[in-house]
């Protein structure tokens, strides 16, 4: 008997869609309930790509009255006994995904929705957009009854496209200012307001006028209200799972562990439990790969380019060195010299802890997927010439390592560091080099064990293989033999005096002037 198989939801981000054509659903209809009964004006900031367009679909159904559709689901349940329950409200869906805001002008999107309804709703469309939005909600009142339903999907799309245009974003956020001020002077139509994006801009009168617009972002019941946790993951792909571990030789158990170094790590608030990429188990779980799917989606070109040009120290990505305050994860300035809220907000680092006494979160890369996707996105910023085949690559590097070719180590590490371009900025070789040499040996350790340390008292770096430990210790201006004696004089190599594998200490310095590795000794 052939085996089934499911539909899985695969990029599809209608809920409608997904009911009515027997997709496998994890349900998140239970936030849906306590969100109506909580509040009315909702703001959830979550990255691209995290189920974010499927929940405001699912909003949609619900106060759109289409029962059927959640048949079976939680909120079905928890309705039950409520004689009002889906009750049929007008909803406006501002869905500004799809559009290319570098050529389409937001006024026209906007143009756009609005004759849509004002058609469904017997409206002049007459004035500005702002107004003719008021005359939208009285008029969608008058008809039904009924108060409105504003949903608004990716509201700062428009924005983060174009970042790198100030006039246009300015012009974009003017825009919205106009428009979205709206909710604040006709609340009395208001029913339910959720509105989604990456980030808060700062001075978009959806945050800065709508001080009723509640934040849940951050909060801690809302943690999993996109994504999904190992629980659900476990409950709803039985049969993935099963034909995945299989398909690489895996245990149930080691397969969930493959999907958790991958995919997992994602925290929303403090203590909540691993919030897993929805975009990437979807795909794996389709496909069969533990591939970079989110990744892959959209390379963040315009974030490696600031941190290079404002100098980040690469090193603070490994350890507990990167805090933020709770405003600043929740706010975007695009004057905001620092850079942590955006790597935040679009996903590429989250809470990996908070120090309660200072009120600080503590962040990092959330797993695998995006640890190493990121970082050889960042080293051609670094070394532009140390593309794959040319000899001063990762993947040549790692080739020589497991090989104990010591010779060929030397001759890919100096060829490496000698396409560190010469520039114009105040930044100091050093920056360059430790940056370099940060985002190498973590990417070596992709497959071989690696520790890369700053401390004293600790090597540079170790990397260990089936059959090699190489201990490293660099220095810059100063020599080889000075960085070898350290390895010898604070026993680096005392933890593998057991050890069955070769050792190599290896003392390395580099000339900031020449721009080189110029000494070379390894015992």
């Amino acid at each position: 008997m052939a085996e089934e198989i499911r539909r899985l939801p695969v990029g599809v981000q209608s809920f409608e869609d997904l009911r009515e054509g027997g997709f496998v659903y994890v349900d998140k209809t239970k936030y849906i309930y306590e969100l109506a009964r909580r509040s009315k004006q909702y703001f959830l900031s979550r990255p691209r790509r995290f189920g974010k367009s499927l929940f405001l679909s699912t909003l949609k159904a619900y106060w759109e009255g289409k029962r059927e559709l959640f048949e079976g689901l939680e909120i079905a349940e928890l309705e039950k006994d409520n004689e009002k329950a889906f009750e049929a409200y007008p909803v406006f869906y501002f869905d500004f995904n799809g559009q290319n805001y570098q050529a389409a002008a937001l006024e026209d999107v906007l143009d756009k929705m609005l004759s849509r309804w004002e058609e469904q709703y017997d409206c002049k469309g007459q004035g500005t957009l702002s107004g003719r939005f008021q005359d939208l909600l009285i008029a969608a009142r008058e008809k039904t009854g009924k108060k409105c339903v504003v949903l608004v999907d990716e509201y700062d799309k428009p924005l983060l496209e174009v970042q790198e245009n100030n006039e246009l974003e300015e012009h974009n956020k003017a825009v919205f200012k106009g428009f979205f001020g709206t909710l604040k002077s006709y609340d009395e139509y208001l029913q339910f307001v959720f509105i989604t994006g990456v980030t808060k801009f700062s001075k978009v009168s959806i945050f800065s006028d709508l001080n009723q617009l509640k934040d849940i972002s951050l909060q801690k019941s809302y943690s999993a209200i996109c994504g999904m946790t190992a629980e659900e993951i476990c409950s709803h792909f039985q049969p993935e799972l099963t034909r995945m571990a299989a398909e690489h030789n895996l245990s149930r158990e080691e397969c969930l562990q493959e999907l958790a170094r991958m995919y997992d790590g994602y925290h929303f608030s403090p203590d909540s439990a691993g919030i897993y990429n929805p975009f990437s188990v979807l795909n794996a779980m389709d496909s069969g790969n533990l591939s970079a799917f989110w990744f892959s989606t959209g390379t963040p070109t315009f974030l490696v380019r600031r941190l290079r040009n404002m100098h980040f120290d690469m090193r603070q990505f490994e350890g507990q060195d990167i805090y933020a305050e709770e405003y600043v994860l929740t706010d975007y300035r695009g004057d905001n010299p620092d850079i942590i809220p955006l790597l935040y907000q679009t996903g590429y680092l989250t809470i990996t802890g908070y120090d309660r006494e200072e009120q600080l979160y503590i962040l990092g890369f959330p797993n695998a997927e995006v640890k190493y996707g990121f970082l050889k996105s960042l080293l051609p910023a670094y070394a532009p010439t140390a593309v794959t085949g040319s000899g001063k690559d990762v993947v040549s590097l790692r080739r020589r390592i497991k090989a104990g070719d010591i010779e060929g180590i030397r001759e890919a590490l100096t060829a490496l560091f000698a396409s560190i371009p010469y520039t114009t900025d105040d930044a100091p070789f050093e920056h360059y080099f430790q940056s370099v040499l940060y985002i190498v040996f973590t990417l070596l350790g992709q497959h071989a064990h690696c520790e890369v340390h700053s401390s004293r008292g600790r090597a540079d770096c170790v990397l260990e293989t089936d059959k090699f430990v190489y201990i490293f210790e660099f220095k810059v201006d100063k020599s080889a033999k000075e960085a070898l004696e350290q390895i010898e004089a604070k026993g680096y190599a005392a933890p593998f005096k057991a050890d069955q594998r070769q050792i190599f200490k290896i003392g390395v310095n580099f000339d900031s002037e020449a721009r080189s590795l110029s000494e070379w000794l390894v015992r």
